[in-house]
């Protein structure tokens, strides 16, 4: 899981937080983690020593690290910068087609959904329901400007249409 706020121990190393939720990752995976993330050179780093766009690049490094079957994120690039936004979630794209792994992300960002998703389920306010689902025709692949403008309309018409 990988949560809004990265949810790092302050008081333990990069690796340290890692190797503590994935005890059995092997130095070489938890290595790769960290080439593939740019965090080789912050790992005896702590938490509080990190910008926000490293503490984020650790979470999901932990994250990858436990090798799961499914991998939950809720609004894991919130806050930050659109350009460092943009970056991770190019990341986190290349990590899941090189790592696959059934992914579930929450967010209220229409580019972020559109960056990451197979399909986008368009949710009902509470108690939520699924209202629409959408599917993306090149999961993972940046869209062009026209191709991104057309799927939001395609979702606030699905939005309107359903919600009134």
């Amino acid at each position: 899981m990988v949560f809004q706020e990265p949810r790092l121990l302050p008081w333990r190393s990069v690796r340290d937080n890692i190797t503590l939720a994935a005890p059995h990752a092997s130095a070489d995976e938890v290595a790769a983690l960290f080439e593939m993330l740019g965090l080789a050179q912050h790992a005896d780093h702590y938490p509080g020593e990190l910008s926000g766009g490293l503490a984020r690049r650790v979470a999901l490094a932990r994250a990858f690290a436990v090798q799961p079957d499914l991998l939950m994120l809720d609004e894991p690039f919130v806050s930050l910068d659109a350009a460092l936004a943009a970056r991770l979630r190019d990341e986190l794209a290349e990590m899941v087609t090189l790592r696959p792994v059934t992914t579930l992300l929450v967010t209220h960002d229409v580019d972020e959904a559109l960056r990451l998703a197979d399909r986008v389920f368009l949710l009902s306010t509470r108690p939520a329901t699924v209202l629409s689902e959408l599917r993306i025709p090149n999961p993972r692949q940046p869209m062009g400007a026209q191709e991104r403008a057309d799927f939001r309309t395609r979702i606030a018409a699905e939005l309107e249409q359903r919600t009134g």
